[in-house]
């Protein structure tokens, strides 16, 4: 990936200090996710399809 990406937590990354969770970063057509506990470790990206589907099956999931 040679762009800038702009990585965003989510609102529900848990106590502590706050790095309990995964940051996201969107792209064209796609959304890059990494660890926010390490992130020089490494990126997955996936297609936003499946990451729409993929929060929106938490969503319904949620209590």
């Amino acid at each position: 990936m040679t762009e800038t990406l702009r990585w965003r937590k989510s609102s529900f990354s848990g106590g502590g200090d706050g790095n309990t969770c995964v940051e996201i970063a969107p792209l064209a057509t796609r959304v890059a996710i990494r660890d926010s506990k390490d992130p020089s470790r490494g990126t997955v990206t996936v297609p936003l399809e499946a990451f729409t589907a993929l929060v929106r099956s938490f969503r319904t999931a949620a209590p």
